[in-house]
């Protein structure tokens, strides 16, 4: 049996994003729209761009990529999917080197009260913590 991926193995999958035609109401995307499915790195560099001490919605991110990559919206699981890896795998790195120098600042998109923030491991205190310092106000 092959063994669990860590996060960071998932940030660093070698998926290609992709552009799909839908043909039914999905989420909030209309049937006949072009979607973008996105990929963990896409997530993780678009995150990189945003300055410190600015937060972006996630919603603000999916119309970003979208317009980016030529489509009509950006699929929504699979970005939350992809945001939870990155946040996993950021932490992860930040565990490991105990320093937030090379880290994603996830906490500029995931918002603390967010259903996304209360399933990650280690919890809504760290993104909390990490806007104070940044003085990102919610």
């Amino acid at each position: 049996m092959a063994s669990k991926k860590t996060w960071t193995e998932k940030l660093h999958c070698d998926k290609e994003s992709k552009i799909k035609r839908i043909d039914f109401d999905f989420a909030d995307i209309p049937a006949n729209s072009n979607m973008f499915i996105a990929t963990p790195q896409i997530i993780d560099n678009y995150i990189k761009q945003i300055p410190k001490g600015k937060k972006v919605a996630v919603q603000t991110m999916r119309k970003d990529l979208a317009i980016e990559n030529r489509a009509d919206y950006t699929c929504p699981v699979t970005t939350g999917i992809f945001l939870r890896i990155v946040a996993e795998a950021n932490f992860e790195k930040f565990q490991q080197a105990n320093s937030l120098k090379d880290i994603t600042p996830f906490w500029r998109v995931v918002d603390p009260n967010s259903t996304l923030s209360k399933k990650l491991t280690f919890g809504q205190d760290f993104i909390t913590n990490q806007r104070k310092a940044e003085k990102i106000n919610d």
